[in-house]
C-alpha cells in the first residue's frame, strides 16, 4: 500500500516536472489546475505536485494553501497526491500545513480509496509528530483508524507511520495510550509483520517514556444536548 512519488514517473510527467522547476510561471500554472473543471488535468498536476515535492518541497512552499484547498476535490488521487507533497512540507513548514488538518481527518474515513486513507494516516501521523500539541490533537483520530482498519491491508504500513509518530515530538499521555493501544498486538498478535512492528512500537515508547501500565485511551461520550441545555 506504501507508495513513492518517484514510482513509475511517465515522459509526460518527466517533461512538466523539469519545466515547472525551471519556470515559476509553469508552476504557478499547474497549481491553477489543481482547481481546473476537467479531472484529468486536476489529477495530473497533482501527480506532479506529488513528484516536485519529492525533489523540490520548497517551491512549494508559497502554495501551501491552494494544496490544502485541493484537497476538498471529489477524486482520490488529487486529494492523495496532495496529502503526500503536504507532508513532505511538514519538516519545514508544520504550522502552515496545519491547516490541512480537516480535509486529512476527511479523507482519512474514505470509503472508497486505501490509499488515500493511507495518505491521510501518513500525513496526520507526521504532522502530529512534529509537536506535543499536534500530538495531542491528532491522536484521537489516528487512534480510531487504528481500530477502523486494524484488519486491512494497508494497516502493516499505517503501523510504519505509528513509528514515526511514536519517535517524534509527541505528549506523555499521548504516547501511553498509544502504547496501550499496540500492547495485546505486541504480545499477542496475529501476523508476524504486524506483531513485530507492533512490539517494536510498544517497546520503544515503554522505554522512552519510562511506561509502566500502559492503558488504552478511554473513548470519551459527549453529552446529549438535551442534558447540556438542563444543566445551563
Amino acid at each position: 500500500m506504501a507508495h513513492s512519488a518517484v514510482e513509475e514517473i511517465n515522459d509526460e510527467e518527466r517533461a512538466k516536472l523539469d519545466d515547472v522547476e525551471r519556470d515559476s510561471a509553469a508552476l504557478e500554472a499547474l497549481i491553477e489546475d489543481l482547481a481546473s473543471a476537467s479531472r484529468r488535468r486536476r489529477q495530473f498536476a497533482a501527480r506532479v505536485v506529488a513528484l516536485l515535492s519529492a525533489e523540490e518541497p520548497e517551491l512549494l512552499a508559497p502554495h501551501i494553501d491552494a494544496l490544502i484547498d485541493a484537497l476538498y476535490r471529489p477524486e482520490a488521487q488529487t486529494r492523495w497526491e496532495v496529502l503526500d507533497a503536504l507532508t513532505r512540507l511538514v519538516p519545514t513548514h508544520a504550522k502552515e500545513v496545519g491547516a490541512a488538518f480537516e480535509g486529512a481527518e476527511a479523507a482519512l474515513f474514505d470509503e472508497l480509496s486505501s490509499t488515500l486513507r493511507f495518505s491521510a494516516f501518513n500525513f496526520l501521523a507526521t504532522w502530529g509528530a512534529s509537536e506535543r500539541g499536534r500530538s495531542k490533537k491528532v491522536w484521537p483520530i489516528l487512534d480510531e483508524a487504528i481500530q477502523c482498519y486494524h484488519g486491512d491491508l494497508e494497516y502493516r504500513d499505517m503501523l510504519a507511520c505509528l513509528m514515526t509518530f511514536a519517535e517524534g515530538k509527541i505528549a506523555g499521555e499521548v504516547a501511553d495510550e498509544l502504547a496501550g493501544r499496540l500492547q495485546f498486538d505486541a504480545q499477542n498478535g496475529k501476523g508476524a509483520s504486524i506483531k513485530a512492528r507492533s512490539a517494536e512500537i510498544y517497546d520503544h515508547l515503554v522505554k522512552r517514556f519510562k511506561l509502566k501500565d500502559p492503558k488504552k485511551r478511554t473513548r470519551v461520550v459527549p453529552k446529549d444536548d438535551d442534558e447540556d441545555e438542563e444543566e445551563e
